[in-house]
């Protein structure tokens, strides 16, 4: 029974991902035309369409039918609409300030705004409604008529229950006539922008169990240059001189040079994917989200060097407020490429990581896992990360790739630990 749920989930989120990838393909393809039609589309309501479809069906339909009722209808409907015009038409003397007071906040945390609006004309300004788009919604506020240099001011809050990237404003005034067949918008200030980052959590002890530094953890490659000394070796026409061991040199009556094991600065690679069939749900896709936020946010309080990647390419990780600002936008990508792929095509400086965390959902196989492992390097330590919501924390060994699974956020910490002992 459950196989067979898994099986439907399955099929379910391919014909989704499918169906997204069609969508996008459309847009793009008719962008030109929309951008094009915008300044008619954009002014004329639905209710608009259908009265000016309706008043040309009678005015043509009239003479064929012989019927003067027909056609008087017809045109009363076009003098319908050509009033409407007259409200529409003119400009609004209104400027408008749009205000966050944070522009980055937590999934759960009150994100708070102002908005401001001046009338800086010498005549009073009429009744309006003005408007802003948050994201995909939109908020909507009634302006009363404002007298020459007075000032209107509402606070607004954002819902952010839902990790996003929303784009707020700009701030627009409407004018429509009475009956809603044609609306004209006309811009008052920029867009802002806000930030809403996944939940993340500190991961006492990551550091120490998971990622060994320069004076730590070496490993089995043979450099020329470091500090973790190998063997011995004879000179080659080219080395460095600093590195002759003179002792040895002379006891064997030709030069030797030092050779070193290579040694790594901590590292870390976190690794999320962004394909839609790797996940049961879409709580599995934010639940490795915020895994890889947390373990990443934790290695820059380390002082450890970061890298992120998803199935599209690399993310931010400069920092930990470009890092997560890079994870507040990350979305199901409906061209992902397999988790395999995806580790095939990892960049040179990815690879230098000295641990690698792979975040994903039950979707990804066992078989996918060994496969992408493959293309690792074998002198990286590798982790996959399975996020499950509602399982219990486990670990389990797939020959060197430590496979943890996790069913909440705060399980983290003990699988963490478990992976490190």
């Amino acid at each position: 029974m459950a196989g067979a749920r898994r099986a439907l989930t399955a099929v379910s989120r391919r014909r989704a991902a499918l169906g997204g990838a069609l969508r996008d393909g459309v847009a793009e393809r008719t962008r030109r035309l929309r951008t094009a039609v915008a300044p008619v589309t954009d002014t004329v309501t639905p209710a608009g369409w259908v009265v000016g479809l309706l008043a040309v069906v009678l005015v043509v339909a009239g003479p064929l039918l012989h019927w003067r009722e027909l056609v008087v209808a017809g045109i009363f409907l076009v003098l319908v609409l050509l009033i409407a015009v007259g409200f529409v038409v003119g400009r609004s003397p209104l400027a408008a300030r749009l205000d966050l007071a944070r522009d980055r906040v937590i999934v759960g945390e009150r994100a708070n705004g102002y908005l401001t609006l001046t009338n800086p004309s010498q005549r009073r300004s009429r009744p309006l409604v003005v408007e802003f788009p948050v994201g995909a919604g939109r908020a909507a506020f009634e302006l009363p008529g404002l007298a020459p240099g007075a000032l209107h001011e509402e606070l607004f809050a954002v819902p952010t229950a839902h990790r996003a990237v929303l784009d707020v404003g700009p701030v627009t005034a409407v004018r429509a006539d009475p009956l809603g067949l044609l609306r004209r918008v006309r811009h008052l200030s920029e867009m802002d922008r806000l930030y809403v980052h996944p939940k993340t959590l500190r991961v006492d002890g990551s550091a120490a169990g998971l990622i060994r530094d320069l004076e730590g953890r070496t490993v089995p490659k043979v450099s020329d240059n470091d500090v973790s000394f190998h063997a011995l070796r004879g000179y080659v026409a080219g080395d460095d001189r600093r590195h002759i061991h003179w002792k040895s040199s002379a006891k064997t009556g030709s030069l030797m040079v030092r050779q070193f094991e290579e040694t790594r600065r901590s590292h870390l690679l976190t690794v999320v994917s962004s394909r839609l069939e790797d996940y049961a749900s879409d709580d599995e896709f934010e639940l490795a989200i915020s895994v890889a936020g947390s373990l990443g946010t934790q290695a820059l309080a380390d002082g450890q060097q970061l890298s992120a990647a998803a199935s599209h390419g690399s993310l931010p990780a400069a920092g930990a407020q470009r890092f997560l600002d890079g994870l507040s936008g990350l979305t199901y990508d409906w061209k992902a490429r397999r988790l395999v792929d995806v580790a095939r095509h990892l960049g040179s400086d990815e690879l230098a990581a000295s641990v690698i965390v792979l975040c994903i959902g039950s979707g990804v196989s066992i078989t996918d896992l060994r496969r992408a492992r493959q293309y690792l390097p074998v002198d990286t330590r590798a982790i996959a990360v399975r996020c499950l919501v509602g399982d219990e924390p486990s670990v389990r060994w797939l020959g060197d790739l430590a496979v943890a699974t996790v069913g909440r956020l705060d399980e983290l910490a003990v699988a963490v630990r478990r992976v490190a002992a």
